[in-house]
């Protein structure tokens, strides 16, 4: 084959590459476009923007919130945090899990309280590893629970330690699950959670309980989990731990599972 041939056989090649997945390059534009946006878009002015039909779109749109990745509101679009979800808190979950185990369990053994931890997604949290008393009496939760947000001492705690944006993000979705749950003086209470730095409150949910919470914080400052003490007093023991001893325990263990997870 001639030079010329060659050149112009390599010239009409397309550029880029070889294979392509047009539905997936849709919701992309989609996802990217409402990230990027600082307003809800509706769907005509996602094709406008995106320069592609309504009708083209709808299919992209409609699979693209029953995965939980946007929602809509007086039929305008938002980006959901499932985004950021997937960004910062799964990757490091094993590592988590990993460094999280023995510090939990010393804990559990130092108190003779149960523990457990959770993170937050989309509305709630999950509980994601957990600790018994020891001595087998005491309040614990399952792994895989899934708890309130807004009302408990591990869901303020996830809430406080984020940026505005999200934070904001994540008390409309925890209220989309439980509107019932709506408190006009929350931002209030998170601000005083953050000044604080952790959670200890009598339980809502549980009478008679005492809850006692600490964020796991990464470098950038904002909270990827929650470390807790549901606190059930052992009245049949004279050696029984106070609150205050509860919350010296829990902030020591959650400062060392913070620096472990590159935090302060």
């Amino acid at each position: 084959m001639s030079d010329d041939l060659k050149l112009a056989k390599k010239s009409s090649e397309p550029e880029g590459p070889v294979y392509s997945a047009p539905a997936l390059e849709k919701g992309l534009d989609v996802l990217e476009l409402l990230c990027k946006s600082e307003i809800p878009l509706s769907q005509k002015e996602i094709g406008q923007q995106l320069g592609r039909s309504t009708s083209e779109l709808y299919r992209m749109i409609t699979s693209l919130m029953e995965r939980g990745y946007i929602f809509s509101v007086d039929d305008r679009f938002h980006i959901t945090t499932k985004l950021f979800e997937l960004a910062h808190i799964n990757p490091p979950t094993h590592r988590l899990l990993t460094e999280a185990m023995p510090l939990m369990q010393k804990l559990s053994t130092d108190l003779d309280q149960a523990c457990h931890l959770t993170v937050y997604s989309l509305g709630r949290q999950i509980v994601v590893s957990k600790v018994d008393a020891p001595s087998g009496m005491g309040f614990s939760v399952r792994v895989g629970a899934e708890l309130d947000v807004l009302v408990s001492a591990s869901g303020r705690v996830l809430l406080a330690f984020q940026d505005d944006e999200t934070r904001q993000a994540r008390i409309e979705e925890s209220l989309t699950r439980r509107p019932d749950q709506a408190d006009l003086q929350i931002d209030a209470t998170l601000d005083m959670v953050r000044v604080r730095g952790f959670e200890s409150i009598p339980s809502v949910q549980v009478r008679g309980l005492y809850a006692v919470s600490y964020p796991i914080l990464v470098s950038q400052g904002y909270a990827i989990a929650a470390l807790t003490v549901p606190y059930a007093e052992r009245i049949d023991r004279v050696d029984r731990k106070s609150v205050a001893m509860v919350e010296a325990s829990l902030g020591t263990a959650a400062q060392a599972l913070s620096r472990r997870m590159g935090g302060g």
